[in-house]
């Protein structure tokens, strides 16, 4: 009996072995990165330009502390071309760490992110805004911020948020045409119930994954809630690393991988969409099919040969 146990237990462990997820293998757009200051030195341009070619990272929102790290990576046309990396520039409300907790307030501010939009990057205009942080949702009625998501629904421009589901809801009443995408989709922990709402009232806001609490379970898979929701509404949610530390940048390949192994969990044509196809809609980049990529994850094809 004992050996018929034995058997049995290892018939179904290779059963479920053979049907875990193949991981997700096409293009990546990593719609949350940062190029901070303190990050450019242990981790110069090429670095980070052959991390993301590594990974399979087609395309990135960059936003950075402060903008000069961005305008970097839009100012290495030939560098990002070679990689086969299209950056998106966003303009950073952060000239500093003391920022991050004024800023809502700050007519400097303000004027800084004009002034950014006027001057644009080497690669093209700004395409927007953030990510900015509330830390208390009470603040999304600062003036300033109540200036900047009428002035990105009147540019066309897409705000990246770190902040509560409260916040939401209070930024969206400023300007309820403002595209938003919500950093972490509430690293504060709210409700899939209360995303789920979040999603039917604003049908410009958007998801982003990383850092998400409870998106996937202790063995690094889906849990069942959020692969219901990632597979009813693909179309809404976007994959990010949040290179906020340089840490992230050591581990980013592991990050990607990550993420990877996830989106396996979902149906190929809603993987396709939140990994690839809403950030290259969103921004107006080609469709990336998958096809076009190599069944061997980060064997992309080259800039010279991509669509």
């Amino acid at each position: 009996m004992k050996a018929l146990a034995l058997l049995l237990c290892g018939a179904c462990l290779a059963c479920a072995t053979a049907l875990r997820a193949e991981p997700y293998r096409g293009p990546l757009f990593d719609a949350h990165l940062h190029y901070n200051v303190e990050a450019q030195e242990p981790h110069p341009l090429a670095d980070v330009l052959a991390r993301m070619q590594r990974s399979g990272v087609r395309a990135i929102v960059a936003n950075s502390r402060p903008n000069a790290g961005t305008v970097g990576l839009a100012s290495a046309l030939e560098a990002t071309r070679a990689a086969g990396v299209s950056v998106v520039p966003f303009v950073r409300l952060y000239r500093n760490r003391a920022d991050y907790s004024g800023w809502f307030a700050d007519e400097s501010i303000y004027q800084m992110v004009l002034d950014e939009l006027a001057r644009g990057t080497p690669s093209g205009p700004y395409r927007g805004i953030g990510e900015f942080h509330l830390y208390d949702s009470v603040n999304a009625d600062g003036p300033v911020a109540r200036k900047l998501m009428r002035l990105a629904a009147e540019r066309q421009l897409v705000v990246l948020a770190h902040v509560d589901d409260v916040a939401i809801d209070k930024l969206m009443a400023h300007a309820p045409q403002a595209r938003l995408i919500w950093a972490h989709t509430g690293i504060g922990g709210a409700s899939i119930e209360r995303v789920r709402e979040l999603l039917k009232r604003y049908p410009t806001l958007r998801g982003e994954l990383s850092y998400r609490p409870g998106l996937l379970d202790a063995g690094g898979r889906l849990s069942p809630a959020w692969r219901a929701l990632l597979s009813e509404q693909p179309e809404r949610f976007l994959v990010g690393s949040d290179t906020w530390v340089n840490q992230r940048w050591q581990y980013y390949e592991g990050l990607m991988s990550e993420a990877r192994a996830w989106l396996g969990d979902l149906p190929p044509a809603a993987a396709q969409k939140i990994a690839w196809g809403n950030g290259a809609a969103l921004f107006g980049l080609a469709d990336l099919s998958p096809p076009a990529v190599d069944k061997q994850v980060g064997k992309l094809p080259t800039a010279a040969s991509s669509p």
